[in-house]
């Protein structure tokens, strides 16, 4: 092999080492690719999704349970409350009531003077009225009306030649109504028309 030969193979061989060197530094600095940022979603198998629903159903009537509670000692405190106003309202009107009859049967007790016990209770039906305007009850005084089966309870009848067949000829007790509410029918006796009369009936 000649000498310029061996330059030759030499120098051939020298620049594809050069080549390589350049290849592997190139490969070294080329940037590496970037790395997401942003984290894959991982979807949730359905037994882990039913496992929320239970827990956030079962929160829910857990609070839904302590809110009824709640609900129901304030409507038995809100009810105890209206008995309490109910009775103290009611009451109050009569206690005046209360003062005159006791009044009344004190001095009856201590005399025997009957114009004053007579005056005594006066005064305990005036202020015994006075209550029921003030709670708003109304008395039912069915003397000489209609018979009404709505507001009137009929004990008995009896002849009457003064007093027309179906109206009030006596009255037991008196009936009492708070506003269109009837809160105890007043007790009468009917008339049944003239004595005369039924004995015509009867003979017919």
């Amino acid at each position: 092999m000649s000498h310029h030969n061996k330059k030759h193979d030499d120098t051939a061989r020298n620049e594809k080492e050069n080549e390589a060197v350049e290849v592997n530094i190139s490969e070294q600095d080329a940037p590496a690719p970037e790395a997401t940022s942003e984290a894959v979603p991982v979807e949730k198998s359905t037994e882990e999704k039913l496992k929320e629903e239970l827990a956030a159903a079962n929160d829910k009537y857990i609070r839904l349970c302590a809110e009824y509670q709640n609900y129901r000692k304030r409507v038995s405190k809100d009810i105890s409350n209206a008995r309490y106003e109910g009775v103290f309202s009611t009451i109050q009107p009569f206690l005046q009531v209360f003062d005159h009859f006791f009044m009344a049967v004190t001095a009856a007790e201590k005399s025997d003077n009957t114009d004053s016990i007579r005056q005594g209770l006066g005064m305990i039906l005036t202020e015994f009225q006075k209550a029921l305007d003030e709670l708003g009850i109304q008395k039912i005084d069915a003397d000489g009306k209609d018979f009404d089966p709505e507001l009137h309870e009929a004990i008995s009848s009896e002849a009457s030649d003064k007093i027309a067949e179906g109206k009030v000829s006596r009255q037991w007790s008196c009936g009492y109504k708070l506003g269109e509410r009837l809160m105890r029918p007043a007790r009468v006796v009917v008339s049944s028309g003239s004595a005369k009369d039924e004995k015509t009936e009867e003979n017919k």
